[in-house]
C-alpha cells in the first residue's frame, strides 16, 4: 500500500515536472495537429476508396486545398509559442480533447478543435499562438459549421441559388427547380451545387491570409471578405445558368472538367480578393 502511494506520488511529481518544462506551443500544436488529422481522416479514406490513392492525391482527397493550407498554417503559428509551462487545467483539457478526437466521428474532432481554439484565443498571451488559433477555428467553418447550417436551412439556401439562376435565364422556378432556357427540361439545384460551401472557403481564406501576415484591422476588411464571397456566388450561379441553357450545355459543363475549371476560377478569385485586402503586410514580408 505504501509502495503504491509512493509510486503514485512519484508519477504525479514527474507529470508536474514534465508539464512545467513543456513548451506551450508544442503542447497545443500537437493537440491541434491531432484534431485536424482525425477530422480529415474520414474524408481521406472515403476519397481513396472511391478514387484510388493516385487520383485521390491529385484531387487533394476531395478536400479544398485552402483547408489543408489553413490547418498547416494554424498549427505552425501555434507552434511558435516558446512559453514554457502547462497548467494542470490545460492537461485535463488536453486529455478530454484527445478522448474526443480518437473517436471515429469527424464532427467531434472539429468540435474539439473549435473549443480548444477559443480557449487559446482567450487565455493565451502569445500573439502568434492566438493568430494560429484564429485560423484553426476558421478552418472548422467549411468542414463543420457550414454543413450544419446547410442541414437546417438547405431548402432556403437552394431556393436562393435557384432564384438567381432563374432570374438570369428568365425561366420559371419552382422551389429549387429551374426550367431550361430552351424549354427542353429542368435544372435541379442539388446540395453539391450550392454556393454556401465556397462562401465558407472565402471566409477561411480571408482569416488565414490576414492572420498569417498579421494584418492590422481596418474598416475596409469586411469589403474584401464580402467581395470574395460575392465573386464565389457570381461564378457558381453563372456556371449553373450556363448549364440551364439547354441539355447540351448541361452535359458539357456538368462534367469533371467543367467542375475543375470552375473550382480553379473560384479559388483564384478568392485568393486574389483576400490578397488585395492584405497587400500592404503581404508585400512587406516578401
Amino acid at each position: 500500500m505504501a509502495m503504491a502511494i509512493l509510486n503514485e506520488s512519484i508519477s504525479s511529481r514527474s507529470l508536474s515536472q514534465l508539464a512545467s518544462e513543456q513548451s506551450r506551443g508544442e503542447f497545443f500544436a500537437g493537440l491541434f495537429a491531432l484534431g485536424c488529422i482525425s477530422g480529415l481522416a474520414a474524408r481521406v479514406l472515403q476519397s481513396v476508396n472511391k478514387l484510388g490513392w493516385t487520383e485521390a492525391f491529385f484531387e487533394t482527397f476531395e478536400v479544398s486545398i485552402l483547408v489543408w493550407v489553413s490547418c498547416a498554417a494554424g498549427v505552425y503559428l501555434v507552434l511558435q509559442d516558446r512559453t514554457v509551462g502547462i497548467r494542470r487545467l490545460e492537461l485535463a483539457i488536453g486529455a478530454v480533447f484527445a478522448l474526443l478526437v480518437i473517436l471515429p466521428i469527424g464532427a467531434l474532432s472539429w468540435l474539439a478543435v473549435t473549443a480548444l481554439g477559443f480557449y487559446v484565443i482567450i487565455f493565451t498571451d502569445d500573439p502568434s499562438s492566438r493568430r494560429g488559433a484564429f485560423i484553426l477555428v476558421a478552418t472548422t467553418v467549411p468542414v463543420l459549421w457550414s454543413r450544419l447550417l446547410f442541414q437546417f436551412f438547405a431548402d432556403l439556401i437552394l431556393r436562393i441559388d435557384a432564384a438567381l439562376v432563374g432570374w438570369l435565364l428568365h425561366t420559371p422556378r419552382t422551389g429549387d427547380v429551374v426550367g431550361f432556357a430552351d424549354g427542353s427540361g429542368v435544372l435541379v439545384i442539388l446540395p453539391g451545387c450550392s454556393s454556401l460551401a465556397n462562401m465558407s472557403l472565402a471566409f477561411l481564406c480571408w482569416v488565414t491570409m490576414s492572420r498569417w501576415v498579421d494584418h492590422k484591422r481596418s474598416a475596409n476588411d469586411p469589403f474584401w471578405c464580402l467581395l470574395a464571397c460575392v465573386s464565389v456566388i457570381a461564378v457558381n450561379v453563372t456556371r449553373m445558368s450556363v448549364m440551364g441553357l439547354s441539355q447540351w450545355h448541361y452535359e458539357t459543363f456538368h462534367s469533371e472538367l467543367g467542375a475543375a475549371v470552375t473550382n480553379a476560377v473560384i479559388l483564384g478569385l478568392i485568393v486574389g480578393c483576400c490578397l488585395l485586402g492584405v497587400r500592404r503586410e503581404f508585400f512587406q514580408r516578401i
